[in-house]
């Protein structure tokens, strides 16, 4: 496992996406969310939540997310 962006983003077509800007921004968004969670994360630990936890908590929060191909 890895803090850093993956190296191809897979498109819904299968293919990976190509156009850079829309890399440039995924990248970001990746950084930003690493950053937000590495701090959740770690605030949770020093304030005493279990370590395993707090892994099925954020990883439960994710899988929770509705997709914008589904909203109205």
């Amino acid at each position: 496992m890895s803090l850093d962006a993956p190296r191809l983003w897979p498109g819904a077509d299968g293919e990976p996406v190509s156009c850079r800007e829309k890399i440039k921004t995924l990248e970001e968004n990746h950084r930003e969310a690493a950053t937000l969670l590495r701090d959740v994360f770690e605030d949770a630990i020093l304030m005493g939540v279990d370590e395993a936890a707090m892994r099925r908590v954020l990883t439960d929060l994710i899988a929770a997310l509705p997709s914008p191909k589904r909203l109205p």
